[in-house]
């Protein structure tokens, strides 16, 4: 028999390499690109607020030369039978960081930065990334017309008002801006010139700003001028002292501060988030708008607070009505001869002429020296009355005790009820009854005359003598300014307080 031949099968056909992957070189020309974009900013050769401006508005640039440059390179491997390379996890990080730090710096060049800047009170020359900074001064002068008025306009600077001899207006300029090169600063020196103007009666001051467009120039005038003359300050960023004014000044400023002394004019001021001092006045002051701290002392005219308070308030020796109006408290009295100090918690007041008006919430109310009429509203706080001279009363408040004092020998009529709350008095001649959930007190003391009606809502009432009453000390008095000196920029803001009076 014949043996078979087994035939061995054929080899098998090589296999093709596999395909080149094509290095990208979209990494090495974005790398490439960063690096001389920071060496000519470094050599001082790009600016660097321009350079950010450009990112901010032509970012997504850098995703398209991107992608072209990953079209070209696909192209080119498919041609060559190569593959491409993927973005990989790097490409992909890359990417992502753009897009966000692109998303930033357009939102940020869309902020109003210049309002944040005023808000939290800071100025160019704080941080150094703002340019170097430069400073520049300048004399104005020129005849002032007899019975005219000063309107000055500084959006970002100090204004000192002093009276001169004479009859012209000299104004001392000092200006200070931040700027990349000294050029730069030049050009915004000159189109910063401050302007006197005159239009009849009215002579205008214009610190002019604004004339650098968006660069931030600060520009302090120290101005004088004869002491009959009215004043009128807008500013928006930087402290006011106006000093010896025959005429009215009006003042209109935003988170700075503001004094004003030795007026014999009116004294109207319109505040947001600013201070005030202001003494020795001969006429009326008027405070409207958000105040911080305000403290007005020696005034011969009427006192008119409108607005919200946000710290404190302080007013000594005010010789015509008082009258002050919140969101809060609405108080108005005839005459205030010595002291009161109001904050967000308390009201405290010494030597007070009636009639008294108050209507306030959660304050402890503490009233010396009291003489006249008194209509009194509080609730959640203390009330405390001593009356020098007794006229009608009305007192309501609930969760808080009331305390009245009266002279000795005063005669007067009482109708008291105190609702979770007993009724105490050192008068004999009154009816008590404190047995009940509503303690009352009436009756007739010496010959009768005003009329005291008090209600309390889960709080006790005590009516006293005035020699019963433990001698406490007064407030105390606001210190007595020095003469104004010319401001100083304002500190670091601290923590707001959100409390209102």
């Amino acid at each position: 028999m014949a043996s078979t031949v087994q035939v061995p099968p054929p080899p098998p056909p090589p296999q093709a390499p596999p395909p080149r992957y094509r290095r990208s070189l979209s990494g090495p020309i974005v790398l490439i690109s960063i690096g001389t974009v920071f060496l000519l900013g470094t050599m001082g050769v790009l600016n660097w607020s321009s350079l950010g401006h450009w990112f901010a508005h032509y970012w997504p640039v850098i995703l398209i030369i991107a992608g072209i440059i990953k079209l070209i390179e696909y192209q080119a491997a498919q041609r060559q039978g190569a593959r491409a390379s993927g973005l990989g996890a790097g490409g992909v990080f890359l990417i992502i960081m753009v897009v966000i730090c692109g998303l930033i710096a357009t939102q940020a060049s869309r902020f109003d930065w210049g309002e944040l800047r005023d808000h939290i009170d800071v100025d160019d020359s704080d941080f150094s990334w703002f340019g170097q900074r430069y400073t520049y001064n300048d004399q104005l002068a020129q005849d002032f017309p007899a019975g005219a008025s000063l309107h000055v306009t500084d959006s970002r600077g100090l204004v000192n008002v002093s009276s001169s001899d004479g009859n012209q207006i000299h104004v001392t300029v000092h200006k200070r801006m931040n700027a990349e090169s000294q050029s730069d600063a030049d050009k915004w020196n000159a189109g910063t010139k401050p302007q006197i103007t005159v239009n009849g009666n009215l002579v205008n001051l214009n610190a002019n700003n604004e004339g650098a467009g968006d660069h931030g120039v600060g520009i302090d005038l120290d101005i004088s001028l004869p002491r009959k003359a009215s004043v009128t300050v807008n500013t928006r960023y930087g402290d006011v002292s106006v000093l010896g004014r025959d005429g009215d000044v009006q003042i209109s400023a935003q988170r700075n501060s503001v004094s004003a002394s030795d007026i014999n004019g009116k004294v109207s001021l319109n505040l947001e988030r600013s201070s005030a001092r202001v003494s020795q006045v001969a006429s009326d002051v008027s405070i409207e708008g958000r105040a911080n701290d305000v403290s007005i002392e020696d005034v011969k005219g009427a006192v008119h607070l409108n607005g919200e308070f946000m710290e404190s308030v302080r007013l000594a020796k005010i010789a015509q009505e008082v009258t002050f109006k919140s969101s809060r408290t609405d108080l108005q009295f005839s005459r205030l001869d010595g002291d009161l100090d109001l904050d967000s918690g308390d009201l405290q007041a010494s030597d007070l002429v009636g009639p008294v008006r108050l209507t306030t919430r959660s304050k402890d109310i503490r009233l010396l020296g009291v003489a006249g009429d008194v209509r009194l509203q509080d609730e959640n706080g203390s009330v405390e009355l001593r009356m020098t001279k007794l006229g009608s009363m009305q007192v309501e408040n609930r969760k808080g005790d009331i305390e009245i004092y009266v002279p000795d020998n005063a005669g007067f009529q009482v109708d008291a009820r105190a609702r979770g709350g007993d009724v105490e008095t050192d008068f004999d001649a009154l009816k008590i009854d404190n047995s009940n959930d509503t303690a009352t007190a009436t009756g007739t003391i010496g010959s009768g005359g005003p009329r005291l009606v008090v209600n309390n809502e889960h709080g006790t009432i005590e009516i006293r003598k005035r020699s019963s009453a433990a001698e406490m000390p007064t407030p105390p008095s606001p210190p007595s300014p020095a003469s104004p000196k010319a401001p100083r920029a304002p500190a670091a803001p601290k923590a707001p307080t959100v409390s209102e009076n």
